[in-house]
């Protein structure tokens, strides 16, 4: 991981299969702009602890740590396929996400 990267762990909420973010207080938001942020691979490994401890508690599933840029004052993933998970769909604006 380069150094200053920005990091949060996703994952997927069991009980409805919609993308969660681990906040800070440990609670699993829909909201990106709600993440507990890392920058450091040993901050990293700790997210991924307590992603872990969820998984066996059965909160969530197939978590795993994202890259982030910084826009202003908002969070946006790294990678396409992250955005696709934040936002919804690339095509049809009407359907997921962008349509609330």
């Amino acid at each position: 991981m380069a150094r200053g990267l920005l990091q949060a762990v996703t994952a997927n909420r069991l009980g409805d299969g919609e993308v969660v973010y681990l906040a800070p207080d440990g609670r699993w938001s829909e909201r990106l702009d709600d993440c507990r942020l890392t920058t450091g691979e040993a901050a990293g490994a700790d997210l991924m602890e307590a992603a872990a401890e969820a998984e066996r508690t059965q909160i969530v599933i197939g978590a795993y740590l994202i890259d982030l840029d910084r826009h202003g004052d908002s969070l946006r993933p790294a990678r396409l396929r992250e955005s696709v998970r934040a936002r919804g769909p690339t095509v049809r604006r009407d359907l997921g996400k962008q349509a609330t």
